[in-house]
């Protein structure tokens, strides 16, 4: 079983923010497993598919981003599953965009989403795929920067990489997660 959550933030004035990346990578790996991300169960939006050996669960949160870990907490439970087989794709200021980073396990960093669900699952030992939105070089609020939307120039990045992400959560499905990082681990 694969668990993939995405990160983001419920709501149309959310949907193109830099804090939005996880959900826009989750939209195109439904597209590509043709699953529907629209049941509403475990304070999230989720879809499911058996997939030759495997059941793989695509969810989006929608407690907004820092409660993200009520919805995780609920989605294990209810598949009995383990902390090994949660997929968390998230955005990450500490990456240049147009970078990903792909990871088994790790600390939370700054990322509130991310500290929420470590704290409520009492583990960091799941794998996570960060999209890189750089940091604020005007000065901005952390906050504003994050909830911001991208320029047009860093839109059409974030496209491919969103793309590539995808891809990547694919090769975690059907190979491995080290084939994974060997892949996309780079700009």
């Amino acid at each position: 079983m694969k668990i993939i959550v995405g990160l983001g933030n419920p709501g149309k004035e959310y949907e193109k923010t830099r804090h939005n990346a996880g959900f826009r990578v989750l939209d195109k790996v439904a597209n590509r497993l043709n699953i529907d991300v629209n049941k509403s169960k475990f304070k999230g939006l989720y879809g499911s598919k058996g997939m030759l050996d495997k059941k793989v669960i695509l969810c989006k949160p929608q407690t907004y981003m820092n409660l993200s870990g009520d919805c995780v907490v609920e989605l294990l439970k209810y598949y009995k599953a383990d902390v090994e087989d949660l997929i968390v794709i998230y955005d990450d200021i500490d990456i240049d965009v147009g970078s990903i980073r792909i990871k088994p396990s790790g600390n939370p960093g700054t990322h509130n989403g991310m500290k929420d669900i470590t704290k409520k699952i009492g583990s960091k030992d799941f794998a996570r795929v960060r999209i890189g939105t750089g940091k604020p070089t005007d000065g901005r609020d952390l906050a504003d920067y994050v909830l911001g939307k991208f320029s047009k120039e860093e839109d059409k990045i974030i496209e491919e990489v969103t793309s590539k992400a995808a891809d990547a959560i694919l090769e975690i499905i059907n190979n491995s997660i080290e084939g994974a990082m060997n892949k996309y681990n780079q700009r």
